[in-house]
């Protein structure tokens, strides 16, 4: 493995990781655990089952697209949704040292006493006054007075400051810009398309093999949303025998069933863990399932499986740093588009068709909005997928939407970034009042 390649693996270790729940509910919970154990070390309150008895009361200050994103969705475990819980549940059995899996130790007793301190109105979330998409800071109080804080920015598990009774503890904020690692966007690595994929193809495996998580913690929610009975059932429905005359028996129906199978799980609050993307489980689910679904049906090894993740998760990783972490526009067109390009090179696809895959979902999903993560999600995961195939097959026949058409360009790159422009300023109304409207109801 050479330094360039290891850059690029430095890069996908860091946006795809494991998160259990959704990452937005979750970063809240991560940033009231980090208060508590604030609080546990300065007040030396480490006694067991000291944060199941404690009388503490909680505040949370989000961004427009964290509330946005964390009003309906299922808290995991709970029966419960938004962001309430999910800050008590943080209090009460968040650790840290888990980063998006955060809720790692939910239990029954964690579940009865976070809903207590809810039912008690002891936890209050509000919005802040931030012009950042992503933005968390939890302040967490107890009954002596004392208190603790924490800020998390940018990034679901980025934790950027800490205090303790008013004193600042630690802080990382003043660093931002300066090109160290923990500051390095998705945009400093300076990727494309065509990298990416020789990267992918000629990658050492052994280097690599480590993606082949995201099949096993995927495809683990995949099957449990076929199982059971989550959210509005859409890929149990897809699946189902008393509707095989109207979806069939096809590839398409296989893969948009597994897909959204895992996602009527994860928004539902299903206690299994995801492999998200950027930031995003059901991008990250969205961007592997396909591919997953196709290696399953047509028995594809696992180090070809491996090298088409690892080209799906990075296209949809650099499409996503045109975007930011948090925009009007739908994950999953993104997610979409990686695994469409995952497809077309298991299929044995050259660069240029990848390219077509590109422009055919750019130019067919792009205006799908994103109105908060919810159960609902799970139709737009399927959506996303029968695009991301349709993108595909037409990539392996030649066909490609025209330069000439809306925002397409002859150059791959440039066409991205007309993506990103739209995504990030374009909608950036169409998200204020999605927003508006929600708050509202």
């Amino acid at each position: 493995m050479n330094s360039r390649q290891a850059e690029i693996i430095e890069l996908i270790k860091k946006e795809v990781k494991p998160a259990l729940g959704c990452t937005e509910p979750i970063a809240v919970a991560l940033a009231v655990a980090k208060a508590v154990e604030i609080l546990e070390d300065k007040c030396r309150c480490c006694s067991q089952g000291w944060r199941m008895t404690a009388d503490f009361r909680i505040r949370v200050e989000v961004s427009g697209n964290i509330l946005k994103n964390g009003m309906g969705v299922g808290i995991p475990g709970t029966g419960m949704v938004g962001l309430h819980i999910a800050s008590a549940l943080g209090a009460v059995c968040g650790k840290t040292e888990y980063r998006l899996e955060v809720l790692h130790d939910l239990n029954e007793e964690a579940i009865a006493r976070a809903k207590q301190i809810v039912s008690d109105g002891k936890v209050n979330v509000g919005l802040a006054d931030t012009p950042r998409k992503l933005f968390v800071k939890a302040y967490v109080t107890t009954a002596e007075g004392h208190s603790a804080s924490a800020l998390i920015e940018d990034d679901h598990d980025n934790i950027v400051e800490t205090w303790f009774d008013d004193t600042v503890l630690d802080s990382s904020r003043e660093e931002c810009g300066n090109g160290d690692e923990s500051t390095k966007t998705t945009l400093d690595y300076g990727l494309t398309v065509r990298e990416i994929l020789e990267f992918s193809a000629g990658v050492p495996f052994e280097d690599i093999r480590f993606i082949l998580e995201s099949r096993d913690m995927n495809l683990a929610l995949a099957k449990e949303g076929l199982a059971a009975s989550y959210g509005l059932r859409v890929g149990h429905t897809i699946m189902s025998e008393k509707y095989r005359q109207v979806f069939g028996s096809d590839f398409m129906s296989y893969a948009m069933a597994m897909t959204a199978a895992a996602s009527d799980a994860r928004m539902a609050g299903c206690t299994l863990p995801a492999m998200s993307n950027s930031g995003s489980g059901n991008q990250g689910i969205t961007v592997t399932m396909p591919v997953i679904a196709y290696s399953l049906k047509y028995d594809v090894d696992d180090e070809q499986l491996a090298r088409a993740l690892v080209l799906s998760h990075l296209v949809a990783i650099h499409i996503k740093g045109y975007l930011g972490k948090l925009s009007a526009l739908c994950g999953c067109v993104i997610a979409s588009t990686g695994a469409a390009c995952g497809i077309v090179y298991l299929r044995g696809g050259s660069y240029t068709q990848i390219c077509s895959a590109i422009k055919n979902m750019i130019g067919n999903i792009t205006g799908m909005v994103c109105d908060g993560a919810k159960v609902g999600c799970a139709l737009k995961v399927a959506s996303g997928v029968s695009c991301a195939l349709q993108s595909a097959v037409l990539a392996m026949e030649g066909i490609c939407i025209s330069e000439s058409d809306g925002i397409i360009e002859k150059d791959i790159e440039k066409t991205i970034r007309n993506l990103g422009e739209i995504g990030s300023k374009g909608m950036q109304s169409t998200d204020n009042m999605i927003l508006d409207i929600m708050v509202c109801k």
